[in-house]
């Protein structure tokens, strides 16, 4: 049995884990962390870290940008391993990750779909074979309520075609001010926002009379909730770290 402390358990994904977690046999929500604390799960809800005595396996955080200061200390005083898949965080926050996971093992991804995790590793390898010829265009969409554009997902299949191309490509966010035609060293990110669209992502390569596109349709918030609790199994009892989906998917 491996428990789990879940930071951000009163948001839309908390719930969803909670209600996924209720239903696995092999973990168990021992506490949350939130800002409201409404009991909405049979398990105690603390709004600061430091409120909670007791232990855990490994932390899942879905909260917000500004809660992850707060909770890395708190996994660094514990020595507790954490899932870090909140959005929207800065460089400099990732890089505090690193520093965490010195420490402690850190299992951090854009997005907690194994799908979308397989769909940067296919653009990857197209990247190697379509550079020379073909635009390279990302174009993702989320729901309205959606903070955060482009996509830390569309970031990070952007860095992946990146990390593939013999030198690396600018990325460019908006051309309605700049009147010239299409830089061929540029990866073009394109966000939509509207509806209750749950996230979509589609890479095209455009080449001469030919285009390959490449994609990802998120039906349910559930697959990422699966995710984090697959990252949770996988990161208990890990050493200090570093870890992302290519390590979880590298143990299946």
């Amino acid at each position: 049995m491996i428990n789990i402390i879940l930071s951000g358990c009163n948001g839309k994904m908390g719930h969803v884990i909670s209600r996924l977690a209720e239903a696995d046999e092999n973990v168990k929500i021992v506490a949350g962390f939130d800002l409201n604390t409404v009991q909405t799960f049979d398990y105690e809800i603390f709004k600061n870290p430091a409120e909670y005595a007791g232990t855990a396996d490994v932390i899942i955080d879905f909260s917000h940008p500004a809660a992850l200061d707060g909770l890395l200390h708190f996994a660094l005083d514990r020595k507790i391993p954490a899932v870090v898949a909140t959005t929207g965080l800065s460089a400099e926050q990732i890089e505090q990750l690193h520093e965490v996971s010195r420490q402690v093992p850190i299992f951090f991804s854009a997005n907690m779909s194994l799908g979308i995790n397989l769909l940067i590793d296919l653009v990857k390898r197209a990247t190697k074979l379509l550079e020379d010829s073909f635009d390279i265009e990302i174009i993702e969409k989320h729901h309205n309520q959606k903070i955060d554009a482009p996509s830390g997902t569309a970031l990070a299949i952007a860095d992946g075609i990146n990390e593939a191309l013999s030198q690396p490509y600018q990325y460019v966010y908006d051309r309605h001010s700049v009147r010239k035609k299409r830089d061929k060293k540029e990866i073009g990110i394109h966000a939509v926002r509207g509806g209750t669209i749950v996230g979509d992502h589609e890479v095209i390569f455009a080449g001469t009379d030919e285009i390959v596109t490449i994609s990802h349709t998120a039906t349910s918030k559930e697959i990422f909730a699966q995710g984090s609790i697959k990252a949770a199994k996988f990161l208990a009892g890990k050493e200090p770290g570093m870890y992302d989906m290519n390590s979880l998917l590298a143990s299946l």
